[in-house]
């Protein structure tokens, strides 16, 4: 039996801010460039629309693989603000 990342990402709790903690720092450079966020984000927060590389901040587990990953240095990462983001029900 397969569990689809949507199902995983339900038993997460979330409290979203209004504003993302995310950030594609130029638009320009996704355009021109490979996409490894589009593969390496384990919550699939990374998609590709119309040319445009969209961000669903709702959905960051807050593992900080963007922030390390983007050989282009386009992602602006930072923990979003107090009470606000993930809360795991263990540790």
């Amino acid at each position: 039996m397969s569990t689809s990342i949507e199902d995983l990402l339900f038993t997460i709790r979330y409290r979203c801010d209004t504003e993302s903690h995310l950030v594609i720092t130029d638009q320009a450079v996704c355009r021109d460039c490979s996409k490894p966020c589009l593969t390496f984000c384990p919550a699939e927060v990374y998609t590709l629309r119309d040319g445009e590389v969209h961000v669903a901040y709702e959905n960051c587990v807050e593992c900080g693989t963007c922030r390390i990953a983007c050989v282009h240095r386009n992602i602006e990462w930072r923990y979003p603000l107090g009470g606000f983001g993930v809360a795991y029900k263990i540790g």
